[in-house]
Order: C-alpha cells, then sequence, then structure tokens
C-alpha cells in the first residue's frame, strides 16, 4: 500500500508540474507576443506544415467518419421509420463533437509529434542555448509563431473536416441507403444552425492551443539525448490527446448552455 501510494503520490506531483509548467509556458509565450516583433516568415512557414499538410489526413478523418456515422444512424433510424432524421443528426454531430474532436487527435498526433521532436532535439543538441547566448527568447522564435499558426489553422481544418463529413454523410445515405435527398437536406438545414458551427469552431481553437503548448512544453522538457527526445515525442501525443478528450466534456457542457441546441 505505501508503494502503491507513493506511485500515485509521484504521479500526482509529476501531473501537477506538467500541467504548471504548460500555464507558466502559455503566459510567457503571450507576454513574449505582445513584447517582441511578429515573426511573419515562420509563422507563415508554420502555417504551411501545420494547415496545408494537415488537410489530407483531417479530410480523411472526416469522409469516413460522416459515412459511417450515416449508415450506423440509418440502420437503427430505419427501424423506427425515422430515416429521413439522419441528414440533421449526421450534422449536428459532425458539427458539435466528431470534427472538432477527430480533427484534434488527428493533428496531436501529427503535428504535435513533430513540434515536440524538433523542439526536443534541438534541446538536447544545445542549439536553444544557443538562442539564448545569441540573445534570442526561445519562446518567442520557438513558441509563438508555431501558437499563432495553429490557432489559425485549426478552426480551418474543424470546418473544412466538418463539410466533407456531412457531405460524405450525404453520399452514403442518398446515393447508397435511399434516402430522399429532399427530406436529407431539408432536416439537416432545419435542425442546423450557426451556433454548431460555432461550437465545432471554438473546440477546434482550443484543442489547437492545448497541442501547440503541451507539445512546445514536452520539448522544451526533453533531455537524455535521443531517448529523451522519444520519450517527449511519445508523451506529447499521448497527453495531448487525453487533454483534448478531458477537455471536450467541460467545453460540451459550457458551449451547450451559451449555444443550446436547437
Amino acid at each position: 500500500m505505501r508503494n502503491l501510494a507513493a506511485r500515485l503520490g509521484k504521479r500526482f506531483v509529476a501531473f501537477a508540474s506538467g500541467t504548471g509548467g504548460t500555464i507558466l509556458l502559455g503566459a510567457e509565450a503571450l507576454e513574449a507576443l505582445f513584447a517582441g516583433r511578429p515573426r511573419w516568415g515562420l509563422f507563415l512557414q508554420h502555417i504551411l506544415d501545420i494547415g496545408w499538410r494537415s488537410q489530407l489526413v483531417v479530410l480523411v478523418t472526416g469522409a469516413f467518419t460522416g459515412a459511417v456515422f450515416a449508415a450506423q444512424t440509418f440502420f437503427q433510424f430505419n427501424k423506427v421509420g425515422m430515416e429521413s432524421a439522419v441528414g440533421a443528426i449526421v450534422s449536428i454531430a459532425m458539427c458539435r463533437e466528431l470534427g472538432p474532436v477527430l480533427s484534434g487527435l488527428m493533428v496531436a498526433g501529427r503535428v504535435g509529434a513533430a513540434m515536440s521532436a524538433e523542439i526536443g532535439t534541438m534541446k538536447v543538441t544545445e542549439q536553444i542555448d544557443a538562442l539564448r547566448a545569441m540573445g534570442v527568447n526561445p519562446v518567442d522564435y520557438l513558441v509563438v509563431p508555431r501558437a499563432l499558426a495553429m490557432m489559425i489553422s485549426m478552426p480551418l481544418l474543424v470546418a473544412e473536416c466538418i463539410a466533407v463529413g456531412i457531405l460524405a454523410g450525404y453520399f452514403v445515405g442518398v446515393d447508397l441507403l435511399r434516402i430522399p435527398g429532399a427530406y436529407f437536406v431539408n432536416n439537416m438545414l432545419h435542425f442546423t444552425s450557426w451556433t454548431d458551427v460555432v461550437t465545432g469552431c471554438v473546440k477546434g481553437l482550443v484543442f489547437g492551443v492545448l497541442i501547440v503548448f503541451v507539445a512546445c512544453k514536452q520539448g522544451l522538457d526533453a533531455k537524455d539525448g535521443a531517448v529523451g527526445v522519444g520519450r517527449a515525442t511519445t508523451e506529447a501525443v499521448v497527453v495531448s490527446s487525453l487533454i483534448i478528450l478531458i477537455a471536450n466534456f467541460f467545453l460540451t457542457m459550457g458551449l451547450n448552455i451559451i449555444f443550446p441546441v436547437l
């Protein structure tokens, strides 16, 4: 029991320390954003890496998620004669939950790992110390451009995921499962409002901020050479994914109060 309590205590201390460090990094990045000069070249480069190059994985995820969700919804609703409601269910689910959460998880796996590995490699090879020696703030140079690029890219990626998921759901529902297209579209437009889209984009923005600061924090804390970089990369993906799932619950509860389902 004592060993178990000791291990749990160490895990809790590590979790609290990591959370506090990530919050402090976010505060330092916010301060550097207003105090330093914009690095537009790095910002555009990270827009390309984060936004443009993540489109394929996000679009494929959204398309097949919308398709399988439409199929499963039809198979269940068809039993009670409510197949015309498939369009509304797919649209709202993609906007409020499936689009932002799955996009966040995919981006965490692709971009979060890359950020952590890149910054971790710079840390263990003492490139970050070299930046400090030249009078360059590592947070201003490494974290702020990535954070800004993620804040721009993530809502757009979520919007693309939602749109492709709904289109795929329409194709499966109307062309494959023979749901009348007029009922599918009419119910979707009737029950889906702009607040559903805003909810998804807000979640995407929050998830993007969480991913970038967790990944950068893991990279900046990397040590012990290549082994440490690998460990930091793994922890960045795992922690980002868990935080997205946890944060999604609280965002769902809060945003449904602000933007109730109509």
